[in-house]
C-alpha cells in the first residue's frame, strides 16, 4: 500500500508557473506508475499527465501538452508536475494517483491510490 500526498498548489498570475509535488509512502515506489488528475468546481476530474514506473513513458492531456511536464524521482519517492504558461482554465484541485504493476493509463479508474488533492488558482 502507498500514501500520497501533494504539495505546491497556490495561487498564480495567468502565464506563471508552479511546480507540483507528490511524496510517496513506502518502499516499492518504483513498481507504481504514476498520474496526475484535476477536479475543477462542477466539473469531473480530468487526466493531466502520467509517468512509467520507470520514469520510460509520459502522456500529457492535450490542453496541456507543450506546457506542463511530469517527472519522478524514485529514489527519494517523489513525482512532480511542473506548470508553465499557466491559464484561468488550469485552476482546479490536482490529484496525484498511483497504479501498481502496470505501465502508466490515462483512466482514473486504473489508478489504486489517490492523495487528497492540492489547490491550484490561475487568476490575475
Amino acid at each position: 500500500q502507498v500514501q500520497l500526498v501533494e504539495s505546491g498548489g497556490g495561487l498564480v498570475q495567468p502565464g506563471g508557473s508552479l511546480r507540483l509535488s507528490c511524496a510517496a509512502s513506502g518502499s516499492t515506489f518504483s513498481t507504481y506508475s504514476m498520474g496526475w488528475f484535476r477536479q475543477a468546481p462542477g466539473k469531473e476530474r480530468e487526466f493531466v499527465s502520467t509517468i512509467n514506473y520507470q520514469g520510460g513513458g509520459t502522456y500529457y492531456a492535450d490542453s496541456v501538452k507543450g506546457r506542463f511536464t511530469i517527472s519522478r524521482d524514485n529514489a527519494k519517492r517523489l513525482v512532480y508536475l511542473q506548470m508553465n504558461s499557466l491559464k484561468p482554465e488550469d485552476t482546479a484541485v490536482y490529484f496525484c494517483a498511483a497504479r501498481q504493476y502496470g505501465l502508466a493509463r490515462k483512466e482514473a479508474h486504473e489508478y489504486h491510490y489517490w492523495g487528497q488533492g492540492t489547490q491550484v488558482t490561475v487568476s490575475s
